[in-house]
């Protein structure tokens, strides 16, 4: 494989996230403004369930001198990832199931001055997120910080829920067919590739077609990352769909 193979593989991850999250850079630009602001610039982070590795990428281009650790359990993601990041000694990937209590025993650190992690945990029920929170908040050192950007619902405002995922729906199908790929598409791609075949089809074993997690509000996310341990919690971006969550221990 060589490395624009890599490099095609991460951008076409890319268009297909922005598919669905047009404004997914700039949830990533006010992540990492977070990070410089409380934990500076050469942080030690955490990527969890870090996919193709595109927070460890936006990371190392802002701040060279940061080192990012990459956990997931998706072999055809990490596999990208492993591929992209080769050489790079600033980078690790770890493959872990963050569902296993004793996940964390395979980093290769104790304490992170930052985890992140974006779209991801809604594959996790309320129950495994909490227990996850609890996990985290021993990761993450004092005065370090934890950030989910992810899809967020408030149940409390069904009218304002429906206009919005209609809206973002339509502009979805028009993009779509203008030839944008959605998930169940790229994940056909990734299956007819020699390389990544058969991870691909190890990740379906492992998950299916599709997770069918939690999206609780901010406000539950807030208020168990501060049960967990994080001293205060709060939205610092928001799309109509999406909240950027940050805790600071």
């Amino acid at each position: 494989m060589t490395e624009t193979h890599w490099a095609d593989w991460q951008q076409s991850w890319d268009r297909q996230q922005e598919w669905y999250m047009p404004d997914r850079e700039e949830r990533f630009r006010v992540m990492l403004d977070m990070v410089e602001a409380l934990v500076g610039p050469e942080p030690r982070v955490l990527d969890l369930a870090c996919g193709t590795g595109s927070i460890t990428s936006r990371l190392l281009q802002r701040f060279p001198g940061a080192t990012s650790t990459g956990v997931d359990l998706d072999p055809a993601l990490l596999a990208i990832a492993e591929g992209s990041f080769a050489g790079d000694e600033r980078v690790t990937f770890v493959t872990a199931d963050l569902k296993d209590p004793e996940w964390a025993a395979s980093l290769p650190y104790g304490t992170y001055d930052a985890v992140l992690t974006a779209t991801a945990l809604h594959w996790l029920h309320s129950g495994p997120l909490t227990a996850l929170y609890g996990q985290l908040a021993g990761l993450v050192r004092d005065g370090g910080v934890f950030m989910n950007a992810d899809h967020m619902i408030d149940e409390a405002t069904p009218r304002i829920n429906a206009a919005e995922r209609a809206h973002r729906h339509a502009a979805m199908d028009r993009a779509k067919d203008a030839g944008a790929l959605d998930w169940a598409a790229w994940w056909a791609v990734a299956a007819a590739d020699p390389v990544l075949a058969e991870p691909t089809a190890r990740r379906f074993e492992i998950y299916g077609e599709h997770a069918d997690g939690d999206m609780p509000s901010p406000r539950w996310h807030a208020d168990t990352l501060r049960a967990a341990g994080f001293g205060e919690a709060r939205p610092v971006w928001a799309s109509p769909s999406d909240t950027l969550l940050l805790a600071v221990k």
